[in-house]
């Protein structure tokens, strides 16, 4: 096959058009391949990797730009934003989603049958690379990872194949591909399984952080003894003085508590009263709505941000813990979100796969915000004080979609899974992917390398 069969764009550096085509969500670095190949299809994807393989290149992967590991110099990248199919059988509650779809066109497209995908905070993000490192989404305790949906995948391997992997037909690739992300193949489509859930009951809670105290802690113990039906994090951000932030929440610094409860409303109502018990809000739109609306409980930004991010996983949250990070907090003023995980999330759900981490009972993360192109370096010590000072109560381990830039290393990959599973992995990388073609990315190195 020959990268003149591509039908989509071929772009190089200094062609109209190749910064945006290599561009995505994360300002702060962008890739800077030699070929940028805009993939319309399957069949493009298979040409581009032939090439690759043909010429020695490595290949990168980008449907959104989300979750941009370290940024890739040189090499071929494939955009597969142009892939953006989605259809649903709603008799058996799956969909099959191409690489470059968003959530939210899933999200629209499940709802007309009252069913919904394990999506996260924000609809703008590519599914399929959500997906294959995990998923931590919105129905998280209930449901558990979106990985965990996953029935078939359709991928080009290295040698320019697409192949349609099941795990009754090729389990030990599925469990690979399946929480390994991009390490094994380009993926080309997923077919996932979808929720029974038309409506919930969410939204978010926004307290002046100068006015109501002691909301995180609050919110900690109330989070500990709540159902599984309940997802809900707490954010610590001081919101910049600027025109684009609601007039009720510039300029302040903010308490912001997300909830989303799958369940009776009723019964969320009466769940949500002893945090609505804490205090005035600044905004307060907990309510019933429709999972089409899901993109409120967060309210992530849609635009490009350049921002720098840590986040640690922790087997339990003290009352030390969560007021050391308030502490932290007050000194250095990023942004810090605690995630409650547990719940279904710590109980694999369908065919085997990859995905690590599923002891962790919270996740931490830590953003700072920067201009695009930004050095890090002012804000890394920041970083490392806040990974100390939770290492006491710290798995060890990382969510793989959450290691972003230059955390994304080898090293830090490898603590996303168990070390039988990486072991695993990197065995498995050794047979489909013996010279690491496939290394601009959360890279799992093969055995022997």
């Amino acid at each position: 096959m020959s990268i003149d069969e591509v039908r989509g764009p071929v772009l190089r550096p200094g062609d109209d058009g190749y910064d945006e085509e290599r561009s995505g969500f994360q300002a702060l670095a962008a890739h800077r391949p030699d070929i940028v190949v805009g993939a319309l299809d399957a069949a493009d994807v298979r040409a581009a990797v032939a090439h690759a393989v043909a010429h020695g290149l490595p290949v990168a992967v980008q449907a959104t730009g989300h979750g941009l590991p370290v940024a890739a110099e040189g090499g071929l990248l494939i955009s597969t934003r142009r892939m953006s199919g989605v259809r649903i059988d709603p008799a058996a509650g799956t969909a099959r989603i191409e690489a470059g779809v968003r959530w939210s066109a899933v999200i629209e497209a499940a709802a007309a049958h009252g069913l919904a995908p394990l999506s996260g905070s924000a609809p703008s993000v590519g599914a399929v690379s959500y997906t294959l490192g995990g998923g931590i989404g919105l129905l998280a305790r209930r449901y558990g990872y979106a990985a965990d949906q996953v029935r078939a995948v359709e991928v080009v391997t290295a040698d320019a194949r697409l192949r349609h992997v099941t795990a009754d037909g090729e389990p030990d690739l599925f469990w690979a591909l399946v929480g390994g992300r991009g390490n094994f193949g380009v993926v080309t489509a997923l077919e996932i399984g979808l929720v029974p859930v038309a409506r919930l009951y969410g939204g978010a809670l926004h307290f002046d952080a100068g006015v109501v105290d002691g909301v995180p802690a609050a919110w900690r113990e109330w989070a500990a003894s709540v159902p599984e039906e309940m997802t809900s994090s707490v954010a610590l951000i001081p919101f910049p003085d600027a025109p684009q932030v609601p007039a009720e929440l510039r300029g302040r610094t903010v308490t912001h508590v997300r909830i989303a409860y799958a369940g009776d409303p009723e019964r969320g109502e009466r769940l949500v009263a002893p945090l609505r018990a804490l205090g005035p809000r600044l905004k307060d739109t907990v309510r019933d709505l429709p999972y089409t609306e899901s993109y409120t409980v967060h309210n992530d930004p849609q635009g490009p941000v350049a921002t720098y991010s840590t986040h640690t996983l922790l087997r339990e949250l003290p009352p030390r813990a969560m007021a050391t990070l308030t502490d932290l907090f007050a000194a250095e003023r990023p942004v810090i979100e605690v995630r409650h995980l547990g719940g279904a999330l710590a109980k694999p759900q369908g065919a085997p796969n990859a995905v690590g981490g599923r002891d962790a009972e919270w996740l931490v993360g830590v953003m700072s915000r920067l201009t695009p192109g930004a050095d890090p370096a002012p804000v890394r010590p920041l970083h490392r004080r806040v990974r100390d000072a939770l290492a006491p109560w710290s798995t060890g381990g990382h969510a793989l979609t959450f290691l972003y830039g230059e955390n994304a290393t080898a090293d830090q990959v490898r603590t996303a899974y168990d070390a039988d599973d990486h072991r695993r992995l990197s065995e498995l990388k050794a047979v489909w992917d013996p010279a690491n073609v496939f290394r601009l990315n959360h890279n799992i190195p093969p055995a022997g390398v």
